[in-house]
C-alpha cells in the first residue's frame, strides 16, 4: 500500500475544510515561527488562501501552497476540535 499522498489529494482534502476556523502554525525561517488564527477561505490549483483577522490591524489573506503541508512547514489545528489536520 502506498501511504504518499499527491498534492491533487491533499488539495481534495483540504476543500472539505473550506470556510472553518483554524489555528496555523507556520515555520518562516530558521527559527522564526509564526501561529495565527483564520478561516480557510479558497482552495485554488496551486494554494489555498487563510484570512486572519488580527485585534488593530485589517483583515490579511495568507497563502501557501501544498507542498507546505507536505513537508510540515505549515500545520493546520482545527479551532472547534483541536483536531490537526496532518498531510505526508
Amino acid at each position: 500500500m502506498n501511504n504518499k499522498l499527491t498534492l491533487n489529494q491533499i488539495k481534495e482534502g483540504l476543500e472539505h475544510y473550506v470556510g472553518h476556523r483554524v489555528r496555523l502554525r507556520a515555520n518562516k525561517s530558521r527559527k522564526r515561527v509564526v501561529v495565527k488564527e483564520g478561516v480557510i477561505e479558497g482552495i485554488y490549483p496551486s494554494i489555498f488562501v487563510i484570512k486572519v483577522e488580527e485585534e488593530n490591524r485589517n483583515p490579511r489573506k495568507l497563502s501557501f501552497c501544498y507542498s507546505d503541508l507536505l513537508t510540515h512547514n505549515v500545520e493546520l489545528t482545527l479551532c472547534e476540535s483541536d483536531e490537526s489536520i496532518v498531510y505526508g
